[in-house]
């Protein structure tokens, strides 16, 4: 019977799925999917295509993100930290000579070892000029002479006046610059001091001290050892004149006089007892 299509134009109420008309086993070829197969959400770094052989679930091709660098630590090693090494000063003091000359004269004369120390409560520190490394320069006039001893860590200056009214000469200003660490906080010192009277000798005579310090303010000191040095008016024959000593270096005679006074006062006693003594004796016996 043929199929009516008189039903309001409406299709009937219920329709038979399209599997009904087909064999389960064999698709329809002429009913096209719906839906696409899903896309991987990366793209493979190298897309290769598949083997002819592939499988319905091949193996997934590592993507760009999903690979790692190897740890750095496994392969290489890392740099040393590299720290500044402390340079370290001879172990002792040393005296060096120095000169300055005037024409054909030797017109100022130094011989000195020197030390720069810095103590404080934070920190502490010696700096050594190493004469073999140290060279001297500067100049003489009338009544005004310096001397700078220049090292490869920075200079020292001694700044030398003669007082012919006095009849003296001493160094009234002493400075350095030192670029060495004397300790951990910093590594450059300067100090100036302009109000010294330090290393006075008469004119025309040389100052001798074996040690003393000069205190060039916060915390730093300039040590001077065996010292001997002459700012003016050097012999005839270039060298040093009568040595002037320092209050240091000059002999005590307190100790000596002390000495000497009390064993004078025992040996009054001992003679006015013994004189006392024997005027008792005479004066006991009678005269005939």
């Amino acid at each position: 019977m043929p199929l009516s299509l008189k039903h309001d134009g409406k299709p009937p109420v219920t329709v038979s799925p399209a599997e009904e008309f087909f064999p389960k086993s064999e698709p329809d070829p002429t009913v096209k999917p719906t839906t696409a197969p899903a896309k991987p959400t990366t793209a493979p770094a190298k897309p290769t295509p598949p083997p002819a052989n592939a499988t319905t679930d091949p193996v997934p091709t590592p993507t760009n993100a999903s690979i790692a660098p190897a740890p750095i630590t496994s392969t290489t090693v890392a740099p040393p930290t590299m720290t500044p090494v402390k340079p370290t000063p001879p172990a002792d003091l040393s005296a060096g000579d120095y000169r300055l000359m005037k024409g054909k004269a030797v017109c100022l004369m130094a011989h000195v070892a020197l030390q720069v120390r810095l103590v404080t409560p934070e920190a502490s520190g010696t700096f050594i000029v190493q004469p073999n490394k140290t060279r001297a320069t500067g100049e003489c006039q009338e009544n005004k002479a310096n001397l700078t001893l220049v090292f490869q860590e920075g200079f020292i200056t001694f700044m030398f006046n003669k007082s012919t009214t006095e009849n003296i000469a001493y160094v009234d200003t002493l400075m350095f610059s030192l670029a060495y660490p004397l300790s951990n906080v910093s590594g450059h010192y300067a100090a100036t001091n302009h109000s010294l009277r330090a290393f006075p000798a008469k004119i025309g005579h040389s100052y001798s001290c074996r040690s003393e310090s000069v205190y060039m303010g916060n915390g730093l000191y300039m040590d001077v050892k065996d010292d001997r040095m002459q700012g003016f008016n050097l012999t005839k024959s270039n060298e040093f004149g009568v040595t002037d000593h320092c209050v240091a270096d000059q002999p005590d005679y307190s100790v000596a006089i002390g000495v000497g006074v009390t064993l004078l006062v025992l040996v009054l006693v001992v003679l006015a007892v013994y004189l006392l003594g024997r005027k008792r004796r005479t004066d006991g016996y009678q005269s005939l």
